[in-house]
């Protein structure tokens, strides 16, 4: 008589009745055991258990497919810890100002009673009246100190934030003076004259002797006339000056003899000069009358009758010589020896020029 099995297929020699109850697990026949004749309380799983006599336990993975969302083993699967996402920052989206940051990096806020409201160094700057300098802050279009602001009523430092509106600064602190002078032909360009010449000192007299420290931002010889900057801000000044920033400055020029079109390539290919290589950025032939040519030219550097030396060099002498432009500034159409202050958008064109 064969021995009974246990489920691992190994004979059960602790037991002598092949035939008796299972007390451990109730309801569950065990496998293979008994003889074929045996027959446990479940008789379709008897019969099953019975073809299958001492068979050994299915291999892992080949038993019944699994219930969903259980193991193998019929427990109900755990379920997995899910990674935290991270929550990208807001970014704002508003137009047309140039640069975007993350809410929540804004300037910081000044004390009660400190410092100034922003609309209203917006509405003293001439940008807009104070409602509108409000709805320019609700659309985002402001920055105070590299940072969007659409809080209102934040207070600011004039003397020392930098505040920019689509991404143009603006000019807020109340000291600083900016004006544009033509000035004309035979005058110096300086505040003062040791030999009693005119100079455009003595156009801002009453400004100097107000208080204003003014000075000129570069030069023009004396038989040139045209645009020159007069100001109280210093960085701006320097920077204007200086080679490395480029500013542009137009000229328009009448020049002896008749212009040939090809000129313009020249010019802007390069000429040498005593003191180094020179070129224009970019030229113009607007008219030709009485053997004579009115010439327009751009270029950025500041060498000493730079323009002059130039066109010389080229074969057309200049019989006169205009300064129409500074960068974003116009001469305008005001008679020699007038003035203008350069309003809000041009200062801060010339801001955005140099990088201030």
């Amino acid at each position: 008589m064969n021995r009974p099995a246990r489920r691992d297929g190994t004979p059960d020699r602790g037991r002598s009745n092949p035939a008796r109850k299972n007390t451990n697990k109730k309801d569950t026949p065990q496998q293979g055991s008994g003889s074929r004749g045996a027959a446990p309380r479940d008789g379709a799983r008897g019969a099953a258990a019975g073809q299958a006599g001492g068979a050994r336990k299915p291999h892992r993975g080949q038993g019944a497919p699994q219930a969903p969302g259980k193991n193998k083993y019929g427990k109900t699967k755990s379920a997995k810890p899910q990674r935290a996402q991270q929550v990208a920052p807001k970014i704002s989206n508003a137009k047309p100002a140039r640069h975007q940051y993350a809410e929540g990096q804004g300037p910081a806020k000044l004390p009660a009673g400190e410092g100034m409201r922003l609309q209203k160094v917006l509405a003293q700057a001439g940008v807009a009246s104070r409602r509108a300098a409000e709805e320019l802050i609700e659309q985002g279009r402001v920055e105070v100190d590299g940072r969007i602001v659409v809080e209102q009523g934040l207070r600011v430092d004039p003397e020392n934030a930098v505040v920019r509106v689509d991404g143009v600064r603006v000019v807020v602190k109340k000291d600083l003076v900016h004006i544009a002078l033509n000035k004309p032909r035979g005058w110096q360009s300086t505040m003062s004259d040791d030999l009693g010449r005119p100079c455009i000192g003595d156009i801002v007299s009453e400004r100097v002797s107000a208080g204003q420290r003014l000075f000129h931002v570069g030069r023009l010889d004396a038989d040139t006339e045209g645009l020159i900057l007069l100001t109280n801000d210093g960085d701006l000044a320097h920077r204007l000056m200086h080679p490395s920033f480029e500013v542009p400055k137009t000229y328009l020029a009448t020049v002896s003899g008749v212009v040939d079109r090809g000129l313009g390539k020249t010019l802007k290919a390069g000429v040498e000069l005593e003191d180094g290589p020179a070129k224009v950025d970019a030229f113009a032939l607007l008219d030709v009358n009485g053997g004579k040519s009115l010439v327009k030219i751009v270029l950025h550097e500041g060498r000493k009758h730079i323009v002059r030396r130039l066109l010389e060099a080229v074969g057309h002498p200049v019989v006169r010589l205009v300064r129409t432009d500074i960068g974003p500034v116009a001469l305008g159409d005001g008679r020699p020896g007038t003035l203008r202050v350069i309003g809000p958008g041009e200062v801060g064109a010339l801001y955005k020029a140099v990088g201030l």
